[in-house]
């Protein structure tokens, strides 16, 4: 049959493949590939599995997300890989050619949306390991229990560079610099693809081309006007880093960007993204991205106009678009408002991934797949993860870790609450949600110890506040779980979190709502010892809680396994590894607050303006239980040509009598450029582990020229000039001769 099949011969090229299955295709059949299908609930009620069957057999449709997303009734992974092997199988065995279905997930921080699975800390905790080798053992974890689901696309990672907290979508990044997004979303990719696409990888889904980290107001898909030398600088270079690891899909932005939505803008999808950047895989719509062309950036008419653009533009895949939007592709191509070819080449695209994918030989989920997720090898890697993610921000007269307590006190809305702890994308009622929340965690780690509980308050209302304060004063130390609930986008439907539209969280309110406040201040006024613990998306403004809080510990959202972590760092049975990947603002008033801001003018003199960086705690900030020691830092050279690059060599020492790790920090800037750059930028970094006395040397390679110091819309500088790099407390100056004729 394979001679006669040359497609379904896996001995033959994917080349040849791709040809001989083109050929044999329909136009309406092309066009199904290009058209996705979804189960669950979005706009209009359940589309279940049997309304999915009919949209193969009616629009030959291509790609489906079963489970995965916060739609879909599939939550557990028997549901999971039931719907998803009753998909298969129809497309694979009912249908005339057989073409396997694409399943997509949005496994963001694990595959997180199916209950068994191991959940690992989100993007920005993450980032706080600033450890890209870390991170992409998570993404070959995620990516292997996909993969036993059924699912082989996954919508990450996330390359969106954020400038405004207030933004909901915050903590779905990893941070603030363009420099560390990019080497974690890089690391990223190559986790979920691995060698190539087949086994237990996925293909990786960068997101969201090329601006969506910079809304106006902070408003999730507000318009963003930024000016080209910032696209190119700072908002571009991670998704560079993302397609200079091959990754094999793209997802535009919900934005308009300098006036064009993202999803119906061929400047950018075919312009910048395939023509300059030459990217030549998948791209794949955000959920909604084209119906949004017609509805709300009022860009097209009709639809049916909206599908044109979109495609014209240089989209392939509509992810829920479903058989409307196919007809309206093959209505398009009747009334040739649409060219064949602009189908035929989506397309091929499509089929080439599912190729390479190894769909056609393996496309169903495995037997075995309960035994793949949640594994313990798994979650200790998550444990690892949460460890070196978990960030001290402060640590008065040492009072962490805690050694001699003998009742210790938990109150807060996040201290009890497995869903909050997860944090956004994944599963938002704790039923058979498998985790150790931070009180459960304490009680099995504070040996010896006697562990109280108050609820205190609940995110935005009071409880029994009184009540947490009697049990707080009886008590050698509190423990206040503070911070934010299950989010979505802006901070999520008011139906599924514990405030309505317009309270905390929302991008207005960045400081703790009164409820917490007030029980901060109330446990903190009996004199005993509070110990804070963040459980949040993004940094909050939180200035009142320093004056009234010896020691905060920023967690992030740190998944299934962080009140276990979390409770052995207050302990000292582990070390907070964090460090800030973003800034933490005093206030919403002073935003925005990053570290790698554009010089200015200052016409009054520089003492009548206040500071342009006046941050709570710093980006890269975070403290140790023990005393690191920089014994030596070294440049290898004092002067370099442009392309060339410079070696910085640190030796770092832990002096103390506890394990401890340390992030090096370079930070560098160009001293006088033909354009405007940042009074800081970071250029490179590596994080070491030490035991007590031992010391360690790292060598960093910076290249100055492919950091997007200069004008990255011309080839680069040729100029005389010079650097300044820093590391810890140490400036260098660094020459750029240029190159002689």
């Amino acid at each position: 049959m394979t001679s006669e099949v040359r497609y379904l011969d896996p001995s033959l090229s994917i080349d040849e493949r791709v040809a001989d299955l083109l050929e044999r295709m329909t136009l309406e059949e092309k066009i199904g590939q290009l058209a996705g299908s979804y189960v669950g609930v979005l706009d209009d009620g359940l589309h279940d599995v049997d309304d999915v069957i009919e949209e193969i057999d009616e629009y030959h449709i291509g790609a489906v997300a079963p489970f995965g997303w916060g739609g879909s009734p599939n939550e557990s992974v028997d549901e999971a890989v039931d719907a998803a092997r009753r998909l298969q199988q129809h497309a694979v065995e009912e249908t005339r050619l057989g073409i396997p279905l694409l399943f997509a997930s949005d496994a963001i921080h694990g595959h997180a949306y199916i209950k068994e699975a191991t959940v690992f800390p989100n993007a920005l905790g993450a980032a706080a390991t600033w450890s890209p080798d870390l991170i992409e053992r998570t993404a070959e974890i995620t990516a292997a229990e996909l993969r036993a689901t059924g699912a082989a696309q996954n919508y990450s990672p996330t390359c969106d560079v954020v400038r405004d907290p207030r933004w909901g979508r915050t903590g779905e990044t990893f941070g603030e610099s363009p420099y560390l997004v990019g080497q974690l979303a890089a690391s990223k990719v190559r986790g979920y693809q691995g060698d190539d696409l087949e086994g237990d990888s996925v293909l990786a889904t960068a997101k969201h081309f090329p601006a969506y980290g910079v809304p106006a107001r902070g408003e999730d898909a507000a318009p963003v006007d930024v000016s080209s030398h910032t696209l190119r600088n700072v908002l571009l270079p991670p998704f560079e880093a993302a397609l200079d690891e091959d990754v094999g899909s793209v997802m535009p932005c919900y934005n308009s960007v300098d006036g064009e939505p993202a999803h119906g803008s061929g400047r950018y999808l075919t312009d910048l993204l395939r023509e300059e950047l030459e990217f030549d895989g998948v791209v794949v719509s955000d959920w909604n991205g084209i119906t949004q062309l017609h509805e709300d950036h009022r860009t097209a008419g009709t639809p049916l106009e909206a599908a044109r653009q979109t495609h014209a533009a240089g989209l392939d895949i509509g992810s829920v678009a479903g058989g409307e939007h196919a007809g309206h592709v093959q209505e398009l191509v009747e009334q040739e408002a649409l060219s064949e070819a602009v189908i035929e080449a989506s397309a091929e695209r499509v089929l080439r991934a599912k190729f390479e994918l190894g769909l056609f030989e393996d496309p169903y989920p495995d037997d075995d797949a309960a035994d793949a997720l949640g594994t313990s090898e798994h979650l200790d890697v998550a444990r690892e993860t949460v460890r070196k993610s978990l960030t001290l921000l402060q640590n008065e007269a040492d009072l962490l870790p805690l050694e001699d307590a003998d009742e210790v006190f938990v109150t807060g809305p996040n201290a009890d609450d497995i869903v909050h702890q997860n944090g956004g994308w994944s599963c938002n009622a704790d039923e058979g949600v498998p985790g150790t929340t931070i009180l459960e965690g304490l009680a099995d780690v504070a040996d010896g110890a006697t562990v109280t509980y108050e609820p205190g308050s609940e995110i935005n209302a009071p409880v029994d506040i009184d009540a947490a304060a009697e049990r707080a004063a009886e008590a050698d130390v509190a423990v206040v779980a503070l911070g934010e609930d299950w989010y979505l986008h802006e901070f999520g439907p008011s139906a599924e979190t514990d405030g309505e539209t317009g309270e905390f969280p929302t991008r207005r309110k960045l400081s703790l709502p009164d409820a917490q406040r007030d029980l901060v201040e109330a446990v903190s006024a009996t004199g005993t010892p509070v110990v804070a613990v963040l459980v949040t998306g993004r940094p909050l403004a939180i200035e009142e809680v320093t004056d009234d809080v010896p020691a905060i510990l920023m967690a992030y959202y740190p998944g299934r396994v962080g009140g276990e972590m979390i409770a052995k760092v207050l302990f000292g049975e582990a070390e907070p590894g964090g460090r800030l990947p973003i800034s933490m603002p005093r206030s919403a008033a002073d935003l925005p607050t990053y570290f790698n801001y554009l010089p200015h003018p200052h016409p009054i003199g520089p003492d009548e303006h206040p500071s342009s960086y006046d941050p709570l705690f710093e980006f890269g900030h975070g403290l140790s239980y023990t005393t690191l020691e920089y014994e030596a830092i070294d440049l290898s050279d004092d002067a370099i040509s442009p392309g060339e690059d410079v070696t910085v060599s640190v030796t770092v020492a832990n002096t103390g009598d506890r394990h401890g790790s340390e992030v090096v920090q370079v930070f560098g800037r160009d001293e006088f450029s033909s354009v405007v750059t940042p009074v800081r930028e970071l250029w490179a970094f590596e994080r070491v582990e030490l035991e007590p006395g031992e010391r360690t040397t790292v060598d960093l390679r910076v290249d100055p020229d492919e950091l997007g110091l200069f004008d990255r819309s011309t080839d680069g500088r040729r100029d005389d000039g010079h650097l300044q790099l820093s590391v810890a407390d140490r400036t260098f100056e660094l020459a750029v001769r240029p190159q002689r004729d």
